[in-house]
């Protein structure tokens, strides 16, 4: 009884216990995550893609979101609009240049915390070899245990960059991009 009363109390006592910081890899290989745009086709339709390869770490302690870190690398190559021909030109030095660029990067120097479970993510974001300053909007899905025996944790976000900021050949405006991001618990 002693036994059971000992470990009942060590239980309820860990629950009250602060969370802390913990590492997650984004889950891309599962399909757990996306990274897609919506832009401008000419003016006269909205084109939709997104990249297939890309990979990122984040840290996360919901008492301490000042301290979450993000690092998401995107293989440009990636790029993908169920379109052949307009993927080629995407990737081409008209646009991304993927021969001679790459990579995308996005790296998080600020988060802070908003209501309703809101954050504001800012950073660095490297896209055609120029870096811009990036305001992610950002919003906590959810998290909890997986039928893996795993722990995860996502988000869904929203920016905009602007094609001229980052010296396309050609600019048909501005890009906006959708983030899902699911993490598993490292």
């Amino acid at each position: 009884m002693k036994k059971l009363l000992l470990v009942t109390t060590l239980f309820a006592s860990s629950a009250l216990l602060p969370a802390f910081a913990a590492d997650y890899k984004i889950d891309h290989e599962g399909a757990h995550a996306s990274i897609n745009i919506k832009a401008s086709h000419l003016g006269f339709s909205v084109l939709t893609g997104r990249f297939n390869n890309f990979s990122g770490t984040f840290s996360y302690d919901e008492n301490n979101i000042s301290a979450a870190k993000i690092v998401v690398k995107v293989d440009t190559s990636s790029f993908d609009s169920n379109h052949a021909l307009r993927d080629k030109h995407v990737r081409s030095d008209d646009f991304l240049d993927v021969a001679k660029f790459a990579q995308a990067t996005f790296t998080s120097n600020k988060v802070t915390a908003k209501a309703d479970g809101k954050l504001v993510i800012n950073g660095d974001f490297t896209l055609h070899g120029v870096t811009k300053p990036m305001t992610i909007d950002a919003v906590k899905v959810g998290e909890g245990s997986d039928p893996w025996g795993g722990y995860r944790l996502g988000f869904s976000g929203t920016t905009t960059i602007s094609m001229a900021d980052f010296g396309f050949k050609q600019d048909y405006g501005q890009v906006d991009l959708e983030l899902h991001i699911e993490g598993i618990r490292q």
